[in-house]
């Protein structure tokens, strides 16, 4: 299972951005459906957080207060994409954002995401 994202770039405080997270390579039978996908971010000199999380079970979790009523998560079932819509940016946002996948329900641990992206840079700065 691969995970390829996209769409990082430099933005000045207040713009948006449209991360996007391409699956492939799922053992037969299964497809994005069957997984809980989830962004996390490593900011410059921290550690990398979950931000926030999309399942059918539990819907979508957020992990960050301050990305509620900013961030959006959905996805394209059809093309096994799923899409983060970051609003309002602040420099606070700087990192390298990264999607992760495990079956069924969401994590806020990282060790349960059985695959993961190799990250695209958001960088929010005037």
């Amino acid at each position: 299972l691969q995970l390829v994202e996209s769409g990082g770039g430099l933005v000045q405080p207040g713009g948006s951005l449209t991360l996007s997270c391409v699956a492939s390579g799922f053992t037969s039978g299964f497809t994005l459906d069957y997984y809980a996908i989830a962004w996390f971010r490593r900011a410059p000199g921290k550690e990398r957080e979950p931000v926030l999380c999309l399942s059918d079970r539990e819907g979508r979790l957020d992990y960050v207060d301050s990305v509620k009523g900013r961030f959006t998560i959905s996805r394209d079932r059809a093309r096994n994409m799923v899409y983060l819509q970051l609003n309002s940016l602040t420099p606070e946002d700087t990192a390298l954002y990264y999607c992760a996948v495990r079956r069924e329900s969401c994590s806020e641990h990282q060790w349960p995401y059985e695959a993961w992206g190799q990250g695209t840079q958001v960088t929010v700065s005037s």
